[in-house]
């Protein structure tokens, strides 16, 4: 499977002698099986070159598959400057993740409108469809796409590409579910050592892979001044893969303030991370025009006997129940949450949230700690000790954000924990994953 970089900055482009090395182009990465059918993550300005070089190099008609990890406008921006699809005949399927409010072609069409470009999306001449991805698994053109929602502001999903042997995973726009990866009573560099079960449904995504591309726009002093931005540090993302075992480490979307001198101190100190957890995966920071084909025996291609992979059609609209004393928390919870689609039941008190929970049977429930009797804990302990509430997806969320509160409430059953105070892209983000972690497919 050959991997090309096109694109590896992060946020904005930036162009100039102090990019030179690993580029100024925002996110575009092209994969290319040994069959011939090439899946394009992103579509940032990285698009263009890549465009340009399919034009040139390609037998025509080209066929690609777009897959975009959201729609924020660094990984959307290169598209209308991607040259073959203004060529009659050429195919090319853009997918992304359902859920942003507007379909996928209203999205692409706005940043096309005659105001900012002078071509719309109409008037496009290469045949292109639109799909919506969940967090799922699909077969697309033969080849086996995993998709799983990322930590991020936006509705994200990472993909997991398996052909030719070789597993491939594009992973950008993430933030640690929890700033500690380890537990304290725990061995440092294995998966079972992780705290929050979301970093840990992470790890587990990409185990034993072999390439990863991963988000790490910031250093951990860089981190706390731009948490619940949906970005990961380079520590993070070098220590998760080695935790999962990766073979080949990528890390990507780089800060628009990031020099190639930085980067490079970046990619020492990532390798001095790997070291340290005794891992012998290769970690270097992407660069605009790296390629690589990647091959592995390990296991067959597993769509080549067309086996009949998912593709589910379900919505995500949820019956979730709210459970706070906090008045001021509920409230903006509640709008948060009725914005996206969702019904929402309200409990104040944890006697309150059990007879709701049993007679209205939600699709999620949001639990408070400390309420009145009984308390978060009770709450969750009575729910997982029957066999109907056993797996129904709960998210604590409290401003006791410690560690032991933490392992606790995930030892008796959390599916997430969630910190006070919490953005409302946060808050929707976090119930998507939550829901799909319980009830997806991979």
């Amino acid at each position: 499977m050959l991997v090309r970089f096109w694109g590896t900055r992060g946020s904005i482009a930036t162009p100039g002698p102090a990019t030179i090395r690993f580029g100024g182009n925002t996110s575009c990465v092209e994969v290319v099986t040994k069959t011939g059918h090439r899946l394009i993550f992103d579509c940032g300005t990285g698009a263009r070159p890549l465009g340009a070089h399919l034009m040139a190099h390609s037998l025509h008609p080209i066929n690609a598959t777009i897959l975009l990890s959201h729609t924020h406008w660094d990984h959307i921006q290169g598209f209308p400057f991607f040259a073959p699809a203004f060529v009659p005949g050429n195919r090319i399927t853009v997918c992304a993740p359902k859920g942003a409010g507007r379909s996928l072609a209203e999205v692409l069409a706005g940043q096309m409108e005659h105001t900012y470009f002078p071509v719309e999306l109409g008037q496009l001449a290469a045949q292109i469809e639109y799909r919506d991805l969940l967090d799922d698994t699909y077969n697309l053109d033969g080849v086996r796409v995993t998709t799983q929602y990322l930590n991020h502001p936006a509705v994200t999903l990472g993909y997991k590409i398996e052909a030719d042997g070789v597993r491939v995973l594009y992973l950008c726009d993430h933030e640690p579910y929890w700033e500690k990866l380890w537990r304290s009573d725990a061995e440092p560099g294995r998966l079972e050592s992780i705290l929050h079960t979301g970093d840990r449904r992470h790890a587990a995504f990409m185990q034993d892979a072999d390439v990863v591309i991963h988000d790490a726009q910031y250093t951990p002093s860089e981190y706390p001044a731009k948490k619940n931005w949906g970005h990961s540090t380079y520590s993070f993302a070098t220590a998760i893969a080695a935790a999962a075992n990766v073979k080949r480490l990528f890390l990507t979307h780089h800060d628009p303030t990031h020099s190639d001198d930085f980067l490079s101190r970046v990619e020492e100190l990532s390798c001095e991370v790997a070291a340290s957890l005794n891992s012998r995966m290769h970690v270097s920071c992407a660069y605009e025009g790296f390629e690589e084909a990647f091959e592995n025996d390990g296991f067959d291609n597993p769509c080549a006997a067309n086996e009949p992979l998912v593709d589910r059609k379900r919505g995500f609209a949820l019956r979730i129940a709210l459970v706070d004393d906090d008045e001021d928390i509920r409230f903006l919870a509640r709008m948060t949450l009725l914005r996206a689609g969702h019904e929402v039941l309200e409990a104040s008190g944890g006697a309150d949230a059990l007879e709701l929970i049993e007679t209205r049977k939600p699709d999620l429930v949001l639990l408070d700690l400390h309420m009145p009797p009984p308390n978060g804990f009770e709450v969750l302990r009575l729910l997982r000790s029957k066999e109907v509430t056993r797996s129904l997806p709960v998210i604590v969320f409290t401003a006791n954000g410690d560690e032991e509160n933490a392992a606790a409430s995930f030892e008796l059953g959390a599916t997430d924990y969630l910190n006070k105070p919490f953005t409302p892209p946060q808050l929707e983000a976090r119930v998507r994953s939550c829901f799909a972690s319980v009830h997806g497919c991979n």
